[in-house]
């Protein structure tokens, strides 16, 4: 009978430990997901002609990340062997051949990735390819590898506090977006504006190319976060588990839903400029409540949350406004959404969080958790300026920070990549034969750009349409394919120097 049991004991605990390994994996591939929600909303929020660009250095972010993270970030991170600073053994995941733990590596990484991608955004449509290498390889193998270890290893200085304090971070508002946020920010300061971003110190709109790809993708990020949230957990056959996930899940809705609607209503007020129901912002303060949350998910009250998510809606709005008039160009608004509401969901943790928050019984201990947890956003932040600091420096010092003045102009798909998201040879119905790049040059064969207005300017050198006829007259003909709006009726006479063409080949007077 004691053998029964003991084996029946045994085949229990390989069943936990198989559950456990599948729940991290089916959460880690909805985490794995957001990165197809991070480039569908990069796509879209730049202009065409970079589209090609900024979807590649998605790709990157897993290729390079991933090589980098299963060689030694994983050690830097989790190594059984370390200090207080850095962990140093387990390399290549611990084995050559087998991981010891392969499901909680790879729950890591998708992390690992995200933190990474947040920077792309902060830098898109002017940054030079080798830049996006050389960032992948530092953050995804070194910056958030460190910061991991301080807060989520069993030895890490943050998890160690003073009287047993311990960093209160449950899913990475601090270890993964602030990390994101600061870099991204100290990138996109020294990487400097896209041209024509702020003309006489006043900042000038520049709109993405499709508003559809933004939603579609902010709607695959809202998916993934509830796996980046209750995955947290990391286990689902302890006692609790289920009610800790459940519990992180519906905090990243309701938060995620108070920071979207107090974003919406802050616009609609006129507050952000322009008093109109905004989609893009509505996004980034849906976005903002859930990475606000993302601190306190697995212990807030719902009502917690919902304070959470409010607040972080209008910590998105005052962080927007504040980034422009630091002259800092964010085309995704990446260092207001993850920089921001990351900070504030760090602070907000020891005061709504359930078990140690000030709303719990121990207030002294809330204090205590309160000042830990802002030193260690505070040193995190101080972590990543450092080492973004000088990496991108080094990169600006070379050279090999920034594109030139004439590719960034042109836009990078072409020149970089050979590849524009969207060739214009692959559009119309064939009843209209134009040339296969109906866009006209905006620079001469000196290199310098042709003027916007007289016999040789930009828009008189678009090429004519070749009507086709039939045996019963004339067809109807459209306007050849474009990116724009619809308001400009296409008309090689009169193109008005603000519309936009594909790969951005008639730009306005600023030749973005």
């Amino acid at each position: 009978m004691a053998a029964n049991l003991t084996l029946l004991a045994a085949d229990f605990a390989i069943l936990q430990k198989n559950a456990d390994q599948l729940f991290l994996l089916i959460m880690g591939c909805m985490v794995f997901l957001m990165q197809s929600g991070f480039a569908f909303l990069e796509a879209g929020s730049v202009r065409s002609k970079n589209t090609t660009n900024i979807l590649i250095k998605n790709m990157l972010d897993i290729f390079i990340t991933g090589l980098c993270y299963w060689m030694f970030g994983f050690a830097f991170a989790f190594g059984q062997v370390g200090n207080p600073f850095i962990g140093h053994s387990d390399f290549f995941a611990g084995s050559l051949r087998y991981s010891p733990d392969p499901a909680f590596w790879f729950f890591q990484f998708v992390f690992c990735a995200t933190a990474t991608t947040i920077v792309s955004g902060a830098m898109a449509e002017r940054t030079e390819f080798v830049c996006y290498l050389v960032y992948c390889v530092v953050i995804g193998g070194f910056m958030y590898p460190v910061v991991t270890h301080w807060a989520w290893s069993d030895v890490g200085w943050l998890a160690n506090g003073p009287n047993g304090i311990v960093y209160k971070d449950f899913a990475g508002s601090g270890v993964v977006h602030v990390v994101g946020g600061t870099t991204a920010f100290v990138g996109a300061k020294l990487l400097g504006p896209r041209i024509g971003r702020f003309k006489d110190g006043q900042a000038v709109q520049i709109s993405g190319h499709t508003v559809p790809l933004v939603a579609l993708g902010a709607f695959i990020l809202f998916f993934g976060f509830l796996a980046f949230n209750g995955g947290s957990q990391a286990s689902i056959s302890g006692a609790g588990d289920g009610q800790v996930v459940s519990n992180a899940m519906v905090n990243t809705l309701v938060s995620g839903a108070a920071g979207g609607l107090v974003a919406m209503m802050v616009k609609r007020s006129g507050l952000l400029g322009g008093v109109n129901w905004s989609l893009l912002t509505s996004i980034n303060g849906a976005l903002s409540g859930m990475v606000a949350i993302c601190a306190a998910a697995d212990s807030a009250y719902s009502w917690g949350a919902l304070v959470i998510g409010i607040v972080a809606g209008f910590v998105y709005c005052a962080w927007s406004k504040l980034v422009v008039k630091l002259g800092v160009d964010d085309p995704l608004d990446a260092v207001a959404v993850h920089l921001g509401a990351g900070l504030w969901g760090v602070l907000a943790a020891p005061i709504l969080a359930s078990d140690v928050g000030l709303v719990a019984e121990d207030k002294q201990y809330a204090l205590l958790l309160f000042g830990w947890n802002l030193l260690g956003a505070v040193v995190i932040m101080a972590w990543c300026v450092l080492v973004s600091g000088l990496m991108f420096g080094t990169l600006k010092a070379f050279g090999i920070l920034r594109v030139p003045p004439e590719i960034e102009l042109r836009g990078l798909d072409i020149p970089k990549h050979g590849e524009p998201a969207y060739p214009t040879e692959s559009y119309g119905h064939g009843w209209t034969i134009m040339p296969p790049d109906h866009s006209p040059d905006l620079f001469g064969p000196d290199g310098k750009p042709y003027p916007l207005y007289g016999p040789d300017s930009a828009p008189n050198r678009l090429p004519q349409p070749v009507y086709l006829k039939m045996n019963n007259g004339p067809r109807p003909v459209s306007r050849p394919p474009s990116r724009s709006s619809g308001r400009h009726v296409y008309n090689p006479s009169s193109v008005p120097p603000v519309t936009y063409f594909n790969h951005g080949a008639v730009v306005e007077d600023t030749y973005m």
